[in-house]
């Protein structure tokens, strides 16, 4: 808590309890179990770094077990989105239809991203295509009325000035995706997407990447990032897109 600056009563407010309560998880009972997702994800660490105990330790446990699950993106607390980006060395890919909430949290995202980019991190941004034919089926889906275009249009005019900035790579897909991914370094947040519905009421896997996971969920999604970012292509800076790659 003191190294995510998380106070007592802030933390009280991310899980909705009294702060009388974190005072006694402070002095050693264990929480709730989705008490303990959420602290987790706002202090950025495993659930068994903190409450050892809390985890069942099997032979057959495997390291890519979700490190914190959310039902919905929408009650991951902003504090966490920032450590993450904030505390990020190496690697920052994100995949999205439109990503507004990614701004419109924080407003000065693109500022972040370019420290980040000028401390040595390599930042990818992947986009939908707002011309291409997956958004026209994702919007009919969703029953947006055409508007799905408009807000990847909008959402993509706050990542302009990262086009020059060296380390940093924006593109546009056009493809089925169904998950939102979120990757910074060995952290990585999945918003599964569900037919019919915004990804914000989705649930959402904060994943981390373990020792010998080759297979497991974190290298998985990681996998398939980096096979639908070799067949986007390259975003130029407008917003009014006439063509799109298949």
């Amino acid at each position: 808590m003191a190294r995510q600056g998380v106070s007592p009563d802030a933390l009280a407010a991310a899980c909705a309890v009294d702060p009388k309560t974190v005072g006694r998880w402070l002095a050693g009972r264990v929480p709730h179990a989705r008490h303990r997702w959420t602290t987790a994800g706002l202090l950025a660490v495993a659930e068994d770094t903190i409450w050892p105990s809390s985890q069942r330790s099997t032979p057959s446990a495997s390291p890519a077990e979700p490190a914190a699950c959310y039902p919905n993106r929408a009650s991951v607390p902003r504090e966490f989105w920032l450590s993450l980006l904030e505390g990020t060395e190496h690697q920052i890919d994100v995949l999205v239809y439109s990503g507004t909430f990614f701004a419109q949290t924080n407003p000065h995202v693109a500022r972040m991203l370019t420290a980040r980019a000028r401390a040595g991190v390599a930042i990818r941004l992947c986009f939908a295509d707002p011309a291409g034919s997956a958004v026209a089926q994702r919007d009919r889906e969703e029953e947006l009325d055409g508007t799905l275009a408009a807000k990847i249009r909008a959402s993509l005019t706050y990542y302009r000035a990262l086009l020059t900035e060296p380390g940093c790579e924006i593109r546009l897909h056009n493809a089925t995706v169904y998950a939102s991914l979120f990757r910074y370094d060995d952290d990585l947040l999945a918003n599964p997407h569900i037919w019919g519905q915004p990804a914000s009421a989705n649930p959402l896997l904060h994943l981390r990447r373990g020792p010998g996971a080759e297979l497991g969920w974190f290298e998985q999604y990681v996998t398939s990032f980096e096979a639908l970012w070799e067949t986007a292509r390259r975003w130029g800076g407008t917003t009014i897109d006439k063509t799109s790659k298949e």
